[in-house]
């Protein structure tokens, strides 16, 4: 690995990015372009990103693709959002499977028709042995909903006589969630200029380290990751501890 990656510089470890990708629509407004083109040069841009994490020996990288509030846009929009979604999941499965990377959909998959579900079983099968790079796309997610249905699992559990109340902790929780299994979020990057986390992946950003920038999800580039990455390992992270604690160490 080059000496200049930054995953191998002295600092935080760095294992799980997650990624909100916003600007697709305002990118294509500025330039006087339908928005379903700014969301076509989005998807160039995972590509790019996705090859950046691999570069990098990312263990996880998590982007947030749509949200479960997203079926509120014009529906003209979401039509043209869920044929470029069927196209991706034929197209770039074979290309994440001939780098060996491995593609998992989280979400409720309940509302996608039955050619895209068809889809993402074929993706998610030609990709299940990939001991590379995972790349989590979440596709009608929505944090809360996560967690309702992590909790309605449990509570199933308990009703069947099969897990007790008083044995219900944190680590049950995570292992009926999303991302059960997987090292937590490190470094969550949201683009566009929002500062917000708009309802993705709440649990597991409980100590997440934070990276904003104005640049919208087009324009992202393998620089402007790197830069987000240097921010991260510039960062002390002290998970309830003091600073001279961390010295001691």
């Amino acid at each position: 690995m080059p000496a200049d990656n930054p995953t191998r510089a002295k600092g935080n470890a760095l294992k799980h990015v997650c990624i909100i990708m916003d600007g697709n629509g305002r990118w294509a407004k500025k330039r006087f372009m339908p928005r379903f083109a700014g969301h076509k040069a989005g998807l160039s841009t995972v590509r790019k990103i996705v090859s950046s994490c691999v570069e990098q020996d990312l263990q996880v990288l998590t982007i947030f693709a749509f949200s479960s509030e997203n079926w509120r846009r014009p529906e003209k929009e979401v039509g043209l959002l869920m044929e470029l979604f069927a196209t991706a999941l034929t197209r770039e499965a074979k290309k994440l499977h001939e780098n060996n990377i491995q593609l998992r959909i989280i979400g409720d998959l309940d509302a996608f028709s039955d050619k895209i579900r068809v889809l993402i079983d074929k993706a998610l099968a030609l990709t299940a042995d990939n001991d590379g790079l995972i790349l989590n796309v979440a596709a009608n997610y929505g944090g809360r909903w996560d967690i309702m249905q992590a909790t309605q699992q449990v509570a199933r559990k308990v009703e069947e006589g099969l897990l007790a109340v008083d044995d219900i902790n944190e680590a049950i929780i995570e292992d009926h969630l999303s991302l059960r299994g997987l090292p937590e979020p490190d470094l969550f990057i949201r683009t566009g200029g929002e500062k917000r986390i708009s309802n993705f992946i709440l649990w597991q950003l409980a100590y997440c380290e934070f990276y904003f920038t104005d640049v919208l999800w087009p324009d992202f580039n393998k620089k402007i990751f790197l830069e987000a990455i240097d921010s991260f390992h510039a960062r002390q992270r002290r998970f309830g501890r003091t600073g001279d604690q961390l010295k001691e160490e």
